[in-house]
């Protein structure tokens, strides 16, 4: 972790990562055991309705070092053991950006960017 990251992901965060491949109905095969990881926060906008329906817009972002996570994957907010991210609560990860560590070069930041 740079040192720029150590004093600003000081939150924890519990990550399930969907096991590759799918079901012959197209579902996730599962998820891997919850990994706990720092981050830090930021709640979003809730969702809309519009003419055609619900539309899905940004719950929570969540800034961090962590670069296993991938859309479909489930966060939380704290920590939590529960091997089934639904039954604890977390929400799917719909997008994941990058960018470069600007003061020290060692380690990209990510968002990992949920919806409802």
């Amino acid at each position: 972790m740079s040192s720029v990251a150590s004093w600003s992901y000081t939150a924890k965060a519990t990550v399930w990562r969907r096991l590759p491949g799918k079901d012959e109905y197209g579902d996730p095969l599962g998820y891997a055991a919850p990994e706990i990881i720092f981050c830090d926060y930021i709640a979003g906008l809730s969702a809309k309705i519009g003419s055609l329906g619900k539309e899905v817009v940004v719950k929570n972002t969540f800034f961090t070092e962590y670069a296993l996570a991938n859309e479909g994957d489930y966060i939380f907010i704290g920590e939590s053991s529960e091997a089934d991210p639904v039954v604890a609560g977390a929400d799917e990860i719909r997008a994941v950006t990058r960018w470069g560590d600007t003061l020290e070069i060692l380690t990209d930041d990510w968002a990992l960017i949920t919806g409802i």
